[in-house]
């Protein structure tokens, strides 16, 4: 269960799905300029929007949330994105995220 009030991020630059712990925590402080340590949650997508990384820091370490949908794809929040290519999410926002969309079968 997530605490009420945590701050959820989604950056909407792909990541590479290599990256782990360092990594995305890296890219949580160079490409959205956020404290990977700061108690917020941090939402990585690859270029075809088939994988997604959630990070967040949990009193003495870092956790790792990891996706990989078949068929689907992520949909990113509609709304206005930071300069910093990220967007601020709440709860109901991250369970629409980690559901995916089915993609049309092709024919």
């Amino acid at each position: 269960m997530m605490p009420k009030g945590t701050r959820i991020f989604v950056c909407n630059e792909p990541q590479d799905m290599r990256r782990s712990f360092d990594g995305l925590a890296l890219a949580t402080r160079e490409v959205l300029g956020e404290d990977p340590q700061g108690g917020a949650m941090f939402c990585f997508v690859n270029k075809r929007r088939n994988r997604l990384k959630v990070i967040w820091w949990d009193r003495n370490g870092y956790c790792l949330l990891y996706k990989r949908l078949h068929r689907a794809s992520f949909v990113l929040p509609v709304g206005t994105w930071s300069e910093k290519n990220s967007m601020r999410i709440d709860g109901r926002q991250l369970a629409r995220l980690l559901e995916g969309v089915a993609k049309q079968a092709r024919r």
